[in-house]
């Protein structure tokens, strides 16, 4: 079985199984249901319900990539300390999936519970976990509900039972139920009642026999719960996005549609006039190709996908790159190669994205480690790519995507807007003119100007073949070799200006930890678990772009081993780390991978370190 923080003493001499401890906001529930049940939103309330009494959770959807039908199980962690990364076993279970209950139940580690429903007969199935059976048939009629919505209301039973056994504040749950159908009064009401009925179950006819209970807090005062895509898109708003090209996509898709759900509400003038346009292209390949277009005409532009979407804009990557282009995409990563897993999670997408296109090419990627990152990198995204006129690539994944994660509440930007070096007509005229690919200021980035601007000096020739610095067409050599090794620099130029990476640690110790992304969760877990359990202290830097700053050479320098955390099969990351250092340096780099599809948890980091720092003793 797997190893818990359940902890249990044998009571042999009256006859009982086992006298569970108390427990207090330190637990993983797992809800399994099929998917087009309509749990999500009894999901969200419990989970929010616990956050509300001041207790830190994270919530994790694992669904199938069909409609309706399949298995589809919701995670809930509540963490006294604050972890919200996925924990590997599981303390409650709601079971209401017959298809997948032996197997969930035979997951839980000795002394976990089970609420099911009573037609599920499970009590001698295992004899050391505790079992709370329910009616949920007869109580979702007794609400009643219409036959048509008992399905969606027999969820909220199961909110209300989990309620009575935790100790979840009724106050509370009621109010976030009524905040989340105030639009709906009559179905705020019959998801009350469900949920009352649930609870007063519960309350009658169980027998509290587990430790598992939930007790206020003081540690989510302030904060807020969001996903990465919702915060993707706040971002971009607040970056001033004025046309977006997208193609419906898992797990990207919801980031579109939050931005068109934030643009209709704030970007809308007094008269009904849009201030943006949003197009749902024909496939990826044209949505790129939109952005680059309104990129090159002066907009700022964006679109959304996942890693099939990227194998097909990888054409039109090259031409930003080569043709110095400004466009954001956001790449919210999945399994792969081909379709995969499509509703799992990896880092999978990073050494394609790192040169995505033919020739030689080198591509500007942001990596956000938390939901506020993902809003605050949305808008640097826009910054950047105007500064440095290329395509720059934001990476998330599905975990930080669609996830429900705790966070500080998002700032106001109070930077300026930076369109980067474009000239207007009076520079221009003072200037007598420019050429469009010359390195003046010995950055490596040109000047632009903008089409329309009302100067006879303005216009050139924006193509995907070879130029010279005036945007005239060559085949020359020397031409040639000249603008690739101007690009080359540019990117030396984008280490200084890209989002530097984070410290965790103090600096001095001998064993390093370099990750990225939906990661960091899992690593800072695992340090705890580290210093704790083994009495290892490390160090841990947290990337956050690529090109990689020169803080990043400095720490693997500063250490004698790296263990290099990443969620892909190939090592993606360390390979792209390895050509950026020097050579003598690269053998320090120890890879930590994990490619399950599920989001990565500490417990793998902590034996993975452990086992190879045992193996040098």
């Amino acid at each position: 079985m797997a190893s818990t923080n359940l902890e249990v003493e044998s009571l042999a001499a009256t006859g009982s199984m086992v006298r569970p401890k108390k427990v207090v906001n330190d637990f993983t529930i797992q809800v399994a249901t099929v998917n087009g049940s309509g749990s999500q939103s009894a999901n969200s309330i419990l989970l929010r319900s616990i956050f509300r009494m001041g207790v830190p959770v994270s919530g994790k959807n694992l669904f199938p990539s069909n409609i309706a039908g399949l298995p589809t199980w919701y995670l809930i962690r509540a963490s006294r300390d604050g972890w919200v990364a996925r924990k590997g076993h599981v303390d409650l279970l709601i079971a209401l999936n017959p298809e997948t209950v032996l197997e969930d139940i035979h997951k839980l580690p000795a002394g976990g519970a089970v609420i099911h429903d009573e037609t599920f007969q499970l009590g001698d199935r295992r004899d050391d976990v505790v079992y709370y059976s329910v009616p949920f048939d007869q109580l979702v009629v007794a609400t009643g509900a219409e036959a048509k919505v008992r399905k969606l209301i027999k969820n909220m039973i199961y909110v209300g039972v989990a309620a009575q056994l935790l100790a979840i504040d009724m106050k509370g749950l009621e109010t976030i139920i009524r905040q989340q159908f105030s639009k709906k009064a009559a179905v705020a009401d019959l998801n009350w009642k469900a949920v009352q009925l649930g609870f007063d179950y519960a309350a009658n006819s169980l027998t509290k026999q587990d430790g598992l209970t939930i007790e206020p807090m003081n540690a989510t005062q302030g904060k807020i719960i969001i996903d990465g895509n919702s915060a993707c898109a706040l971002g971009a708003m607040f970056a001033g996005v004025t046309v977006v090209a997208w193609y419906p996509i898992t797990p990207a898709t919801s980031l579109a549609e939050d931005l068109i759900k934030y643009m209709k509400k704030h970007r809308v003038e007094k008269d009904g006039k849009a201030t943006f346009a949003i197009v749902q292209a024909e496939d990826e390949l044209a949505a790129i190709g939109m952005v680059l277009g309104a990129g090159w005409g002066g907009a700022r532009a964006m679109t959304s996908t996942s890693g099939p979407g990227i194998s097909l804009m990888a054409e039109f990557a090259g031409l930003g790159y080569f043709a110095e282009i400004p466009g954001v995409i956001f790449d919210v990563q999945r399994t792969g190669p081909s379709t995969g897993l499509p509703t799992r999670t990896q880092q999978c997408d990073i050494a394609f994205v790192s040169g995505l296109s033919h020739g030689d090419t080198k591509q500007v990627m942001l990596l956000p480690g938390s939901v506020r990152e993902c809003f605050e990198h949305a808008i640097e995204a826009f910054d950047l790519a105007e500064m440095l006129q290329t395509p720059v690539f934001v990476l998330s994944d599905l975990d930080m995507g669609m996830n429900n994660w705790m966070s500080d509440p998002f700032e106001y930007p109070k930077k300026p807007i930076n369109r980067g070096k474009v000239l207007d007509a009076r520079q221009l005229e003072e200037l007598g003119g420019f050429a469009r690919y010359k390195d003046v200021d010995g950055d490596a980035i040109p000047y632009r100007t903008l089409p329309g601007t009302n100067h006879p000096k303005a216009a050139y020739f924006t193509r995907g073949t070879g130029r010279n610095e005036k945007a005239q067409y060559s085949e020359r050599p020397e031409d040639y070799v000249a603008n690739m090794e101007r690009l080359v620099r540019k990117f030396e130029t984008a280490k200084t200006m890209v989002p530097k990476p984070v410290l965790n640690g103090t600096g001095q110790e001998k064993i390093g930890i370099i990750a990225f992304g939906s990661s960091d969760p899992a690593v800072l877990e695992s340090q705890d678990q580290l210093r704790r359990e083994a009495g290892i202290e490390t160090d841990y830097l947290r990337l956050r772009a690529y090109p990689f700053s020169q803080e990043v050479n400095d720490f693997v320098a500063q250490h004698e081993t790296i263990y290099v955390v990443e969620q892909n099969r190939d090592g993606q990351m360390m390979n792209l780390l390895k050509t950026d250092l020097d050579a003598f340096e690269a053998p320090k780099l120890r890879p930590v991978r994990y490619f399950a599809g599920l989001p990565i948890e500490a417990r793998v980091i902590t034996e993975a370190i452990t086992t190879y720092e045992g193996e040098q003793k």
